[in-house]
C-alpha cells in the first residue's frame, strides 16, 4: 500500500520535494505546534499577517483562508504543481 501524500496546511495541495514547517501560533507567542506547508504558502502567510495577527487567528487554517488576500492566493496556487515557486509580494 502506498502512503498517502502529505497535504499543505494552507492550500491543501499535495506537498512536493521541499516542505517547510509553519507555527500557526508563532513561537514568539507561545506556539508549539507545526504544520507542513509549501515554501510559497509559508512566505505568503508571513507576507500577509504579522505574528500578532497570526496569534489572534489561532491554529485553524480555515480562518486564514477566509482572509481575502489568502483566499485569492489559494485560488490562484491551487492550479499550480506542488513544487511551484514564484516571488512573494511583501505586505504593503
Amino acid at each position: 500500500m502506498t502512503p498517502e501524500p502529505l497535504h499543505c496546511w494552507l492550500c491543501d495541495r499535495p506537498l512536493g520535494r521541499r516542505v517547510e514547517w509553519h507555527h500557526p501560533v508563532p513561537k514568539s507567542r507561545g506556539g508549539r505546534e507545526t504544520v507542513p506547508v509549501h515554501p510559497i504558502c509559508h512566505r505568503t502567510i508571513h507576507a500577509t499577517f504579522s505574528n500578532a495577527e497570526l496569534a489572534r487567528l489561532g491554529e485553524e487554517g480555515e480562518v486564514l483562508r477566509t482572509a481575502p488576500a489568502i483566499a485569492r492566493f489559494v485560488s490562484w496556487v491551487s492550479r499550480k504543481p506542488p513544487d511551484f515557486h514564484a516571488p512573494t509580494a511583501r505586505k504593503r
